[in-house]
């Protein structure tokens, strides 16, 4: 008991003494607040990291200058005036003009090759299809914008006198050369045939808009705005949702020039329809009566605001072009021939029965003229399903596989029959029906059979990562189906979709997926160094020193194979038959060198600087020593945020 009592008075005895501490306290001077730490005294080394990236970016924009490819010494400088923007701006304006001059001479390089292919393919087979290069300016642009509104509308002048020069040689160079019809005759291209200097000024006027400055973006697009092309519906489409009276007065006048331009034709109709009713699908039809469908995006659901007014002027300019007079086959100039004409009337025919019934009866009467001009196949099905997609809602009872197997009665050849299996094929694809393997071995020709395999195996792979489905994204990587590249990816997806539930069974797959890259794919492939990059991808969260291990390999492959960049990384899948065209291409990111160098440069700086230095080409050393440098400085700005609130 004696212990207890003398803990309790030396409790007391502090008490006591806590009033005079306090009072003391109080009577003596003010202590000084602190300073509050820099983020170079929270973490010392800090400046230091900063300093080398800073040395990083300007080393390797002006190792650029040098760089072979104009593209790469555009790009290199723009993204390294975007990185040193916040350390050091007169250095960051500097590189910003030296890229925009890169990017000038790279444009019209390029604007030279497609103009040469496009006369080439014209001259051959008489119509062409081109992918357009990458508009280099607009990168450029772009990233200025973010930075330097001064610098920004300097360079949107020059590039606006540029585009105007290039429209106005457009014009008296004849640069929309009409394609070839039946017989030697010229038709006029399709309207998604865009003169490229028209797409380039459109593609940045959208740029603008998801940017958010739609007063700019509406001033660029306006001068190309004179002609029905996909990229000025995109352009409106995307303007209605910011601005929706400038966009239907723009699309007014788009629809009064049509009904007095005699070279509209049904096409036209067509698209702009989808302004009114299909927003991001476009649909055109060929002198064949085949279909082209492009779409865009999902996030523009048809306007429910419509103005009556408007409304009713694009059903009576469709009306007047649909029922202009047909021309002889000879003397036919439409992007659509006779088919084609009859398969729009077709798609647009649900909209006048409902919104102007007063042109149904003439229409109706101009099917009935052209229908005898549909080929023997079509006239079985009428194409109505096709023509009215996106218009018409789609049963969801309809059975589109058995459509096509009732067709088979009407088949004269080997040749018929397979083209039917192949729609059967994709038709049951798209309703996830198991007789696509049926279907697949009831084609004759082996070469056709393994082709639609291939494509249809990867659309299947991609369809299964999307819902992941680990165990059908295995059951087809290990397949015959899929190429070497195709499977590196499926697996080392598969192996994502599995790090965190079962991290053993991800690791095994990945080097499953490392085996297949190293005895499958050619040394000299770039697809070699793809796979590679995307198994380092996902190794780093699994197992770290294993990832630096594949990363040398990657520096080994990317050195043999001259032609890998480091970035874009897509796997692009074509089928190609008697009866159609179908192209795919998916991005796959973890093919970039991009987020694996962002990873390993937090780790460990200096190891992976000299994993960067190791690349001989000049696009995968740039690539990831921005990545590099970007992790340091980005990560430096939050951390002098953070302190500074503090």
């Amino acid at each position: 008991m004696v212990r207890p009592a003398r803990l309790l008075s030396f409790t007391l005895c502090l008490s006591a003494l806590a009033p005079a501490v306090v009072a003391q306290q109080s009577s003596g001077p003010p202590k000084k607040t602190a300073p509050k730490k820099t983020a170079a005294e929270i973490d010392p080394m800090a400046e230091m990291r900063r300093a080398t990236a800073v040395s990083l970016v300007n080393t390797l924009a002006d190792d650029a200058r040098m760089f072979r490819d104009p593209v790469l010494r555009a790009r290199v400088q723009a993204r390294a005036a975007d990185a040193l923007w916040d350390t050091d701006r007169e250095r960051a304006r500097m590189l910003f003009r030296r890229a925009w001059d890169e990017a000038e001479t790279a444009d019209a390089e390029a604007d030279k090759r497609v103009a040469e292919e496009r006369q080439r393919q014209t001259r051959e087979r008489g119509s062409f299809s081109l992918q357009l290069p990458p508009s280099l300016r607009t990168e450029v642009l772009r990233l200025v914008a973010k930075h330097d509104r001064a610098l920004g509308e300097e360079f949107l002048a020059k590039l606006d006198e540029s585009r105007k020069r290039e429209t106005e040689n457009a014009v008296t160079s004849g640069d929309r050369q009409p394609d070839a019809a039946p017989g030697g005759e010229q038709r006029r291209p399709d309207p998604l045939d865009t003169p490229p200097a028209i797409a380039k000024r459109l593609r940045l006027a959208i740029q603008l808009l998801q940017d958010g400055d739609a007063e700019r973006a509406l001033q660029f697009a306006e001068p190309a705005l004179g002609a029905v092309t996909t990229p000025a519906l995109e352009f409106l489409t995307r303007l209605r949702q910011k601005n929706a009276q400038a966009a239907d007065e723009r699309y007014a006048a788009l629809v009064g020039r049509a009904a007095l331009d005699p070279s509209s034709d049904a096409n036209t109709g067509s698209l702009l329809a989808s302004y009114l009713f299909t927003p991001t699908l476009y649909m055109t039809f060929t002198p064949d009566g085949g279909s082209s469908a492009n779409s865009w995006g999902r996030d523009f659901p048809a306007p429910t605001d419509i103005a009556p007014p408007l409304r009713a002027a694009y059903f009576r300019t469709a009306a007047s072009i649909l029922l202009r007079p047909t021309p002889p086959p000879e003397q036919d100039r439409t992007s659509t021939g006779r088919a084609g004409w009859y398969m729009v009337i077709a798609r647009l025919m649900p909209l006048f029965d409902q919104f102007a019934p007063d042109s149904s009866p003439a229409l109706h009467a101009k099917m009935a003229s052209l229908k005898p001009d549909m080929p023997y196949e079509m006239k079985l099905t009428d194409g109505s399903d096709v023509a009215t997609r996106g218009i018409v809602p789609e049963d969801p009872n309809h059975d589109h596989v058995q459509d096509a197997l009732n067709r088979l009665d009407h088949a004269k050849n080997s040749d018929e029959r397979d083209a039917i299996y192949v729609d059967a094929i994709f038709s049951a694809l798209q309703k996830k029906d198991p007789r696509v393997e049926e279907f697949l071995d009831k084609i004759e020709d082996t070469d056709l059979r393994q082709r639609v395999r291939a494509y249809v195996d990867f659309r299947a792979t991609r369809a299964a990562v999307d819902d992941k489905d680990v165990n059908e994204v295995l059951r087809l990587a290990r397949g015959s189906g899929l190429t070497s590249i195709q499977r590196a990816w499926a697996l080392t997806e598969a192996a994502r979709l599995l790090a965190k539930s079962d991290s053993p069974r991800a690791v095994a797959l990945l080097d499953e997926a490392l085996k297949e890259a190293k005895e499958h794919i050619d040394d000299s492939s770039p697809e070699r160094v793809s796979a590679l990059v995307a198994v380092a991808t996902q190794l780093v969260e699994l197992d770290r020193p294993r990832a630096w291990d594949v990363m040398l390999q990657v520096v080994k492959a990317s050195n043999a194979a001259k032609d890998y960049t480091g970035e874009d990384g897509r796997i692009n899948t074509r089928l190609e038959t008697k009866n159609m065209t179908m192209r795919s291409s998916d991005g796959a990111q973890s093919f970039d060198l991009n987020d694996i160098f962002a990873r390993l440069a937090r780790e460990d700086l200096q190891r992976a600087i000299d994993l960067a230095h190791g690349f001989d080409g000049e696009s995968p050393r740039a690539i990831a020593t921005l990545a590099i440098a970007r992790t340091v400085l980005e990560k430096g700005e939050k951390k002098q945020v953070r302190a500074a609130s503090n």
